[in-house]
């Protein structure tokens, strides 16, 4: 019998021969844009600008570090890039895997690429196989609920995209898999509740572990036997499904499930915004924010732990839920700008956060992962209440928001560095990837 990490080892090596439709080709391009994009605008944030330059990169430009001309090593510009893109909360997710695949590939990939001859498809086709090895180890597995996901099973995401690349065959990518899962962070959820900022670098240490696999196993290094199955059945996760993790493998490109963000905080928070943006958009009446009396919010297990009142930083923020509700109504906008510090010492903000509580309706949680449910009431102080709810979260593969709503947001995020017309060009190079090489889409992020 055939073990798991050998499993995934098969479908890695025999990668060039899978047939991959164009949808799946599609949305990994789609994908590709969204992290580029969330990449962009975290590298505008004060710390990932200090923290790039000790790196080496050059303040003026801070994608120069993909020239060879550089010479960042391959591991620092995933560190990097992976750190980037997770801090400002708006990178795309697998709701079945519970986490974000695509960053946790993008990075380790693109460093590893960046100086190849490799076309546009062929990136696009690593990275396929990549994003769908870390999302079934994902969907597979029943972390400990103390661990954040961040750092976990993506490391072998990154670490698949990188067999694929390098058209490893199934003994090389079986060892590259085993030594990569040892490799696995100790991450702990309680720095997502408490805006610990830490957590956003789980992500870009996990895509910078991939690169450090990759170099133990070209020096004769090993891991232990299914090492998958070891970490991912008893040390981070209660257990790991092998029959979901391997369902339809090469049929079914998990791709084609994630979802993409327009609000930016945690994902867990989107069910009841979705169902606020209803009563906005209805309810005239509840831009009166002192006449608001209490709002009230029934939702799934893992959105009602996310009620810090007073969160205290501006990662807090974004893993609160009685902040989301509060900035969305005070700036009628869920955006970027929306989850800033002068956003979270705003009086009035602060004020509404009082007001709002949430609690676990048990009948929602069962409903996960295939939904996220979640219903908001708003009461006012003449009596007058307003109800919305939603059965699932905008920007999912069962309600996705429109392509052109996802290039308004590359636009918004890009052009916190950018002109608008460079981000446009770098845009329409991602949508078009599968048919340029890849350093001329490198190029157009560099110049």
């Amino acid at each position: 019998m055939e073990s798991t990490v050998t499993k995934f080892a098969n479908f890695i090596g025999k990668s060039t021969d899978i047939s991959i439709s164009n949808a799946a080709f599609h949305s990994a391009k789609l994908i590709v844009a969204d992290c580029l994009g969330a990449i962009i605008g975290g590298m505008a944030e004060p710390e990932i600008r200090t923290l790039a330059e000790s790196e080496g990169a050059n303040s003026k430009n801070l994608f120069q570090i993909l020239s060879a001309a550089e010479k960042v090593n391959d591991e620092t510009v995933s560190f990097l890039f992976g750190t980037a893109g997770t801090v400002l909360e708006m990178d795309e997710g697998h709701q079945f895997a519970k986490g974000h695949p695509g960053m946790h590939v993008f990075p380790a990939l693109l460093a590893a690429a960046r100086n190849s001859e490799i076309s546009g498809e062929g990136f696009l086709r690593a990275f396929i196989i990549g994003y769908d090895v870390g999302a079934r180890i994902g969907l597979a597995s029943n972390l400990n609920p103390n661990m954040h996901p961040h750092g976990t099973w993506g490391g072998l995401g990154a670490a698949a995209s990188l067999a694929a690349l390098h058209n490893m065959d199934t003994q090389q990518a079986n060892e590259y898999l085993n030594i990569v899962s040892s490799l696995t962070l100790a991450t702990s959820r309680k720095t997502m509740l408490e805006g610990a900022t830490v957590r956003n670098s789980y992500t870009g240490v996990s895509n910078k572990m991939a690169h450090v696999g990759l170099s133990l196993l070209k020096a004769g290094f090993t891991g232990e036997s299914d090492g998958i199955k070891s970490i991912f059945d008893g040390v981070v996760s209660s257990r790991f499904d092998s029959k979901s993790a391997f369902e339809l493998i090469g049929k079914r490109f998990e791709v084609n499930r994630n979802y993409f963000k327009l609000h930016a905080c945690c994902r867990y928070n989107h069910a009841a915004l979705d169902a606020l943006w209803k009563l906005i958009e209805n309810h005239k009446e509840l831009k009166s924010l002192a006449l608001i009396k209490e709002i009230k919010i029934r939702s799934y297990n893992l959105a009602a732990e996310l009620k810090d009142q007073n969160p205290r930083n501006v990662l807090a923020c974004k893993f609160s839920v009685p902040f989301a509700i509060s900035t969305t109504l005070v700036n009628l906008d869920s955006g970027v700008m929306s989850f800033t510090e002068a956003m979270r010492t705003n009086k009035k903000i602060q004020k509404l956060c009082q007001k709002v509580v949430i609690e676990e309706d048990p009948l929602m949680t069962q409903k996960t992962p295939d939904l996220r449910p979640a219903h908001v009431t708003i009461s006012m102080e003449d009596g007058t209440t307003f109800e919305a709810s939603v059965t699932t979260n905008r920007g999912d593969w069962q309600d996705p928001y429109s392509e052109k709503d996802l290039q308004e947001k590359f636009l918004s995020l890009a052009t916190r560095l950018w002109n608008k017309e460079k981000a446009l060009n770098v845009y329409s190079q991602s949508m078009s990837l599968e048919k340029i090489p890849l350093n001329t889409f490198i190029k157009s992020i560099i110049n």
